[in-house]
């Protein structure tokens, strides 16, 4: 069953707060068991709790004071396509795409693409 465009959005709201402050178990929380997860550092993505958990430990160690917002959310028949701008201390802030799927409250798939150009851009 489909969720509500507010649903999406409280939901949408809590998972991207997760990626902040250093906190890879809350943030894996978010994912399914057996989720997949691609962005541009895994092109060919990573599968289930065991991979992700250690990228998202590495990620978010290197970058503890990172805020993601969401821009404009687009719910789907599976989940929802995000919208969103990501600020980086020290770096100009940039934007991506976040196509998501979920199943039971969880993220099953989640496939992040952006410009990784714009991760070299200076304020």
């Amino acid at each position: 069953m489909m969720m509500t465009q507010k649903k999406y959005t409280e939901f949408c709201q809590s998972w991207l707060a997760a990626w902040t402050g250093n906190l890879p178990e809350k943030l894996l929380s978010f994912y399914s068991e057996t989720a997949y997860y691609q962005d541009p550092a895994h092109p060919k993505g990573l599968r289930g709790h065991q991979e992700i958990f250690a990228y998202f430990k590495k990620l978010l160690a290197a970058n503890p004071n990172w805020r993601w917002e969401c821009d404009e959310l687009f719910p789907t028949e599976k989940g929802f396509t995000l919208k969103w701008r990501a600020h980086l201390p020290g770096l100009a802030a940039f934007s991506g795409l976040d196509l998501v799927e979920i199943v039971d409250g969880k993220i099953s798939r989640n496939e992040v693409y952006f410009d990784t150009a714009q991760l070299r851009v200076s304020k």
